[in-house]
């Protein structure tokens, strides 16, 4: 009976860096491949180098095309990488507007540090270019749905959709006769633009994300509560700054604002996206309808209510406008991009007020401001927070703990092995237990760079 061995190289114990090898005696290939966010000593890891021989590597799976599922490609192809990456059609495309961001905003910040010295590294480098990110996207390969794919003898692989974002999928892995489940990021079961997920039926080896394990959605209005949050900031004359991940979640604060200000619950107001990717993006759901809710009017109609923003000089324009406005800005969890330097200008006036719309990964400013810090640093210097401070936990794109166990209910025999990934350790512990709870399954959290042998 052959062997594989699982590594662990990321998402295992925290929530960031998904990055799962499958070690066959014939192919050797990635489950994703994410950077790490938040805390420093996991950021240090996104300058590493692999434990692993990443020439050998034969091919990568992608499940979703957010950074800490695709963010480390370039640097697989600066250790030697030398095979194909794939996903769906949307995935990949996502993956390269983001590859293509993060690299100019690394390549931004570089600059910025040298040119004002608070950077300890002299001089400050960039982890990755604009030309490795071209690089490794011209690998990119994409994969049809719902079909088994051959990708040797003994490997077959099915992408179906699991809501998210748009082309979020999970995959299955048929390892000889052993089928291997890796979640992904599970989406909600009522996302306004995205289908429910679809469900596993089978699965032998179980990777389930636990984003969320340990809690659940409140239940709340949310465009009333959206209003409310408006309307209180408008009326003290400020603006609302809401940081905020390109993808999905941007595109959904978007349909709620235009529902709101079609219905004239909220006054005519600047409306302004200021990412680099921004307008790509759109372009990927006006190209790919049949993956979300909106119709191609609507996407259409709301998209005419928003500025588009992509360079830096217009950001400023608009920073030093004095009037009310709402802002999306990236990123989601203010670990870097443009939203640094609204909230530079607009964090110490209290009229003023940010919303935290997504996840916030421990380590990040995000995180901090959630947790009620008096100041943040950004760019070398603290600033006090004065403004506002309001969170809408109700807009996550990921799963809550009952929809996680809701999702796993069509699998009718227990796997053989379970590995709950992709959460903070309170998370995946608590998920842990519910699981044993609700199905009487076992399952491990596994710790980053554990590896497990897979008989098949």
């Amino acid at each position: 009976m052959p062997s594989a061995f699982i590594h662990f190289l990321g998402a295992a114990g925290t929530v960031t860096g998904s990055k799962y090898l499958i070690d066959t005696p014939n192919k050797k290939f990635l489950v994703d491949c994410g950077l790490f966010q938040g805390l420093k000593e996991l950021r240090k890891h996104n300058w590493d180098y692999l434990p692993i021989n990443v020439s050998e590597i034969d091919f990568v799976l992608l499940t979703h095309g957010h950074l800490d599922h695709v963010g480390y490609l370039p640097r697989l192809l600066y250790q030697g990488f030398k095979g194909k990456i794939y996903g769906s059609a949307p995935t990949l495309e996502i993956a390269a507007i983001v590859l293509k961001d993060s690299a100019k905003i690394q390549e931004e910040e570089a600059e910025r540090a040298n040119k004002e010295g608070y950077s300890k590294h002299h001089p400050a480098k960039p982890l990755y270019t604009l030309d490795d990110a071209e690089k490794i996207i011209s690998r990119f390969e994409p994969l049809p749905i719902q079909e088994w794919i051959s990708m040797s003898d003994d490997i077959q692989v099915q992408f179906l959709p699991n809501g998210h974002i748009i082309g979020s999928c999970f995959i299955t892995v048929k390892l000889g006769e052993k089928k291997l489940v890796f979640s992904g990021d599970v989406g909600r079961t009522n996302d306004l633009l995205m289908p429910p997920p679809h469900r596993p039926k089978e699965a032998d080896v179980l990777f389930i994300e636990s984003t969320y394990g340990d809690r659940l959605h409140p239940q709340e209005d949310v465009k009333a509560r959206l209003k409310e949050i408006i309307m209180s900031t408008i009326q003290k004359g400020g603006s609302l700054i809401i940081p905020s991940f390109a993808v999905e979640r941007t595109q959904l604060l978007m349909y709620l604002l235009w529902q709101l200000r079609k219905s004239f619950e909220i006054p005519e107001m600047p409306f302004i996206i200021d990412t680099p990717m921004g307008s790509d993006v759109l372009n990927v759901f006006k190209k790919f309808s049949d993956w979300h809710k909106l119709s191609i009017d609507e996407c259409t109609e709301m998209c005419k209510m928003f500025k588009i923003v992509s360079d830096i000089k217009e950001s400023y324009q608009v920073i030093y406008s004095h009037f009310p406005k709402i802002v999306i800005a990236g990123s989601g969890m203010i670990s870097g991009g443009r939203v640094l330097s609204y909230l530079q200008h607009y964090i110490t006036k209290p009229e003023n007020t940010l919303l935290l719309v997504g996840y916030q990964a421990e380590g990040t400013r995000g995180r901090k401001i959630l947790d009620g810090v008096h100041e943040i640093k950004i760019y070398g210097r603290y600033y006090p927070i004065k403004m506002k401070v309001e969170i809408l936990h109700s807009l996550s794109a990921h799963a809550d703990q009952s929809e996680l166990l809701d999702w796993l209910k069509d699998i009718l025999l227990p796997p053989e092995k379970i590995f709950i990934v992709h959460g903070e350790k309170q998370a995946a512990e608590t998920f842990l237990v519910k699981l044993k709870d609700t199905y009487n399954w076992k399952a491990t959290v596994p710790s980053l760079y554990q590896i497990e042998e897979l008989h098949y």
